[in-house]
Parts: C-alpha cells; structure tokens; sequence
C-alpha cells in the first residue's frame, strides 16, 4: 500500500507542474521475477520515476516505452522474457527465469487509473483493483486499469466502455470476498486476461507509550507507510518534536483508548508504557475484540501475571485469545537497545499479520512468494 501511496502523491506533485504521466502495472509473472503482478510505477513525462516494476533493471526500458505511450495516449503491453538465460539480448540483466508482464497506460481525463488508487487509499479497507489487458493479441484494445471495488462501492477508470464489465464486477466480488488475486480470461473473438488484484489496507499501528523507547518503532513504521497512533495518559511525553512521523498522537486513559479509534483487523497494538497497571487495564479492554496483535513489552512473566489477576476478576480467556498475545513483542534477532527492538516488533507485526513465521528464507523449500494472496 505505500508504493500506492507514494504513486498518489507524487502524481499530485507532477500535476501540480503540468506534467503528464503514465502508469506502468506489473499485471502477471510467469516463474521467478523481482517483483510480482500488482508492483507499480508512476512515470512522469521528464523522466521522474515512483515506484518500481523490477529490482531496477527494467525501469530503463520501461521510462522509454512510457514516453511513447505518454505521447500516443495508448496503453501499451510490454514482455520481459528471461527464461532464455541470454537476458542481455533484452539490453536488461534481470538475474531471474521468468516471463513479466507490464502494462503501461497514460493517464488522462479519459482514463484515470490513478483516482481509483486515490479512493482505495482514502478508504483504509480491503480493496479489489481490476487490470483488463490482451497477451493473446497485442495490437487489440488494452483497456488497463478499468474497476475499482470496496465495501462501499464500485468505482470506474474509464469515462467511455469497457469488455465484460458484468463478469468483471462478479469477478471483483468473489476476490473482495476470498481474499485472493486471480487471473480470469474472457473470449470474444479476442482473450483478454484481467489481473483481479485483492488490495490489503495499511496496516495500523497503536503504539501505547510514548518513551524514549517507542520513538524509533514509529520511525521504523513510518518507513513502511504504516498509520501510527501513539497514545499515553502523559501530556508532557506526547509531543510532535519527539515523534514528528507519528500520524497522530492521543492523551488517553485506559478505559479511553477504544473511544478515539477505529480498529479492524489491520490493526496492532504494542503496549510499552511500563506502568503495569496502565497495561493490565488496557488489555483488559483489548483481549475481548479479537485482535490480531497485542504486543506486551517486557518479561513473559509479567504478562502473565497481568493474565492471571485478570481472570481471577472473573475475565474469561480464550485459548485464541492468548495466541494473539505476544509478549515479550517482538522476533528473536538478538536485538539489544530500543533501535533493534523495534525493528523486531515491527517484523513480527508484519510476519502475523502476513500469516508468516518470520523464519529465515534460507529454510524455505517453496517459492518465496508461494502462499501470497
């Protein structure tokens, strides 16, 4: 979702400078790339490159043909063959066996691919984003990035038709509700393929503390475009200077917290106030909602005693609910100071919420990439 973001707002910039742009769509990988189908990038007329389509290898090439499709107003397909080893014919060194496809449209009044990404951004929920394109035959239509699906509705690209809009709206459907990316072809004389993309939300993150300590895990999650609220029941230590890249920053009691927020299952928490009675309040106001990341700060003894105090209030806690516990928050990477914490919790956030074990992809025996939705 950030090089989504990152697309958005650099294509405001470039409008603001009467620059015209193209986006170029990684719409379908066939064996081993860099970068998988839905990896994007923003050219601009000059040059200016947001985003990236491969590991940097195809940029070049694809800001010459971006050119030409600024120029022509026409969406363009481009493949990238590598399973021939003698990549250099391509006049790219790609250091991978696969075939890529990247689409590449202009983006105009007519076709504006880029206000569906606005609106999926502005949403903050999972999203469907639909790319119409024909490998079959070349010299056909491409109608690009034509629909774009949320819970609160459908939302089109394109002020003029596009083909099979009803089984692409079904399409856009069944991922919005599997979770899953696929790859339907449709046949009228001429297969077209459509790359149905399930768009995950920005994960966001509820830092509880404002310590030295919990400065650097919103540095580290500000890389990444993630939506930080940091919150403390201390006036004194919620201050902007000292966390400039927090999206927000909220003085609240325990029994508070829930009241300024809007949680979904994107969302994680880290406690990390080390007030043990602030702690076992909050979760006491947590454990219920099902989250997918609770992060306790500290020794594990101490989180289960907080456990423990509280089902002896009569609190009732599942076996489900413990395992979305994690304390002490983070991977074990031998981490020593607050930098090196963070950037172990920060993994294991996104290793849970990713549906991943954090191991080393050393051990991994499948496609890195192979259980990826």
């Amino acid at each position: 979702m950030k090089e989504i973001t990152d697309i958005v707002n650099a294509f405001d910039e470039a409008i603001k400078q009467g620059k015209k742009t193209a986006l170029a769509t990684v719409v379908s990988v066939e064996g081993s790339a860099y970068r998988r189908a839905g990896a994007r990038m923003l050219i601009t007329e000059d040059g200016q490159l947001t985003g990236a389509i491969s590991g940097g290898c195809l940029e070049g090439d694809a800001l010459r043909k971006a050119r030409l499709v600024i120029l022509q107003q026409e969406p363009l397909l481009v493949t990238y063959d590598t399973t021939d080893d003698d990549d250099a014919k391509l006049g790219v060194g790609l250091g991978c066996n696969g075939i890529i496809h990247i689409l590449i449209e202009p983006v105009s009044d007519k076709h504006d691919p880029i206000r569906l990404l606005k609106v999926i951004v502005a949403s903050k929920q999972p999203a469907v984003l639909v790319t119409l394109f024909s490998v079959d035959d070349r010299k056909a239509r491409q109608p690009g990035t034509c629909l774009g699906l949320t819970n609160d509705g459908v939302m089109t690209a394109n002020t003029i038709s596009y083909p099979y809009a009803g089984q692409l709206l079904a399409d856009a459907n069944e991922v919005l509700n599997n979770k899953r990316s696929e790859h339907p072809t449709y046949t009228d004389g001429v297969i077209y393929t459509a790359f149905v993309e399930y768009i995950k939300p920005t994960i966001a993150l509820v830092v509880i503390g404002a310590g030295n300590d919990a400065i650097p895990l919103t540095r580290i999650a500000a890389v990444l475009g993630w939506d930080t609220t940091v919150m403390d029941g201390r006036q004194n230590y919620l201050l902007a200077e000292r966390f400039p890249q927090a999206n927000r920053l909220i003085v609240a009691r325990p029994e508070e917290v829930l009241q300024h927020l809007q949680i979904t299952e994107w969302t994680a928490f880290v406690l990390m106030t080390h007030n043990y009675n602030y702690e076992q309040a909050l979760l006491a106001e947590l454990i219920p909602l099902g989250l997918p990341y609770i992060g306790v700060l500290g020794p594990r003894k101490k989180l289960e005693r907080m456990l423990d105090e509280l089902q002896s209030t009569g609190m009732s806690i599942s076996d489900e609910q413990r395992g979305n516990l994690y304390g002490p928050t983070g991977l074990d990477i031998g981490s020593e100071g607050a930098d090196e914490i963070a950037l172990s919790i920060v993994a294991e956030i996104k290793a849970v919420l990713s549906s991943r074990n954090g191991a080393s992809l050393k051990y991994k025996q499948e496609s890195i990439h192979a259980t990826d939705q």
